[in-house]
């Protein structure tokens, strides 16, 4: 499925945005800002609720914080023992927030207020895609419906890169709480305790720049890769030389450099997992294609390579392992691949003006109450042009059971008049 810009447009930011993440199955949120000069662009995070009206998703601003002078480049969010951590890139150092979640009236959420990090009551500003929603939200403002709110409280703060000119490029916690793994421009990943934010080892393989870092399923490795070339997987018991080393396989032999990394479960196989690169030409003449790519993480095997109409920005896996995004480098398009087959089922031409800065699925086995519609996924998509977008896939067409049967007996019919007539 094809389609041109795209109509769902959930919210525009007054700063440009970097990062991405779902806090719960109906909640997102984005980072950016404008840096640390004086420009009057903010710098922070806002955070929104997601649901469907019956026709298309639509947002709603839950809170924002603001960063003051730090710019949040990347960050990171997991759940550990049923409280919500958020890690964020700020410069050289990584900050970590404590995301306090708590349920009040949805009648005082919709009054336009809620609480911050420093106890004052800010006004909630709507959304694009809430504007078409208020006369609804109106009429049922006397509900005693709960909602959930947030409240971002920052905690310790770690410096995480010692370059010339530091700056953490990555930041990701593993799956099972207990690590965090940092890079930067120095080309070091560092592994530390979580949540403590205590420097456990350093892991040194890579000769440049790390570009992303992920951790596997169930948290035994992680997955590095720089603007060396190289993408690099480790043991995260202890400081130890990688496991394998891998490069990028180009179908045509061209020198292509990896871009982004993510491990993801197998559908339904919880014990096995994949890995999945994305890759741009080295060479940056001529019309640049860039390689979704499907690997088999212990053995380091090439198992699938798709090439793309452009160069590649942008990679997330849903949470269930099913499908995986993508987002392009030059015209902000955004697409959508089964992970096992990469097949393409959705394209999205031109949906941002400029560049994709994150993607993220909704999750299926995350937390709350998910969100019904009709899609059988919806993925989010960030960009320096200040827009959240969702893309909804349609649920496919199947074929129904009745006429599957009628189709049967047909058959059957048919084989049986000509037997028949042949005297079989």
């Amino acid at each position: 499925m094809s389609r041109s810009r795209c109509d769902g447009l959930l919210a525009k930011v007054d700063f440009p945005l970097y990062t991405l993440q779902t806090l719960t199955n109906r909640h997102v949120i984005v980072a950016g800002g404008g840096g640390a000069s004086n420009t009057g662009v903010a710098n922070g995070f806002e955070i929104f609720e997601l649901s469907h009206n019956g026709s298309k998703f639509v947002a709603e601003e839950v809170m924002r914080h603001e960063t003051g002078p730090n710019v949040v480049m990347n960050c990171s969010v997991r759940n550990v023992q049923n409280r919500t951590y958020l890690t964020a890139g700020q410069e050289s150092h990584c900050q970590l927030y404590k995301v306090n979640i708590r349920m009040v009236d949805a009648a005082e959420m919709r009054r336009g207020s809620f609480r911050a990090e420093n106890g004052l009551v800010r006004r909630r500003r709507r959304t694009v895609s809430e504007n078409d929603n208020i006369s609804k939200m109106d009429n049922n403002c006397n509900t005693t419906e709960k909602r959930i709110s947030f409240e971002m409280r920052p905690s310790d703060s770690v410096q995480t890169d010692f370059s010339d000119d530091p700056l953490q490029r990555v930041v990701s916690i593993s799956p099972d709480g207990n690590l965090m793994a940092t890079g930067g421009v120095d080309g070091i990943i560092r592994v530390w305790n979580f949540p403590q934010m205590q420097l456990l080892f350093e892991l040194k393989g890579h000769t440049k720049e790390l570009d992303d870092l992920d951790f596997s399923p169930c948290s035994s490795k992680l997955v590095s890769i720089a603007k060396d070339g190289f993408a690099h997987l480790w043991a995260t018991k202890e400081k130890a030389a990688p496991l394998l080393q891998l490069t990028c396989q180009p179908p045509n032999g061209t020198k292509f450099l990896f871009r982004r990394c993510k491990f993801a479960m197998v559908e339904d196989k919880p014990n096995e997992q994949r890995m999945f690169t994305i890759a741009n030409p080295l060479a940056r003449s001529g019309k640049q294609r860039g390689l979704l790519q499907l690997w088999e993480p212990n053995s380091g095997t090439l198992q699938r390579s798709v090439v793309c109409n452009e160069a590649l920005s942008a990679l997330t896996v849903r949470d269930d392992g099913r499908f995986v995004g993508v987002g392009t480098m030059f015209s902000g398009s955004v697409d959508i691949y089964i992970a096992f087959s990469l097949q393409r089922v959705l394209h999205v031409k031109s949906a941002h003006r400029m560049f994709v800065t994150g993607l993220a699925f909704l999750p299926v086995r995350g937390y709350g109450p998910s969100i019904t519609s009709r899609s059988e996924a919806a993925l989010l998509s960030i960009s320096v042009d200040n827009c959240l977008y969702v893309h909804a896939l349609p649920q496919r067409s199947t074929m129904p059971a009745w006429l599957a049967i009628v189709l049967i007996i047909f058959v059957l019919f048919c084989t049986f008049c000509a037997c028949s007539y042949l005297g079989i």
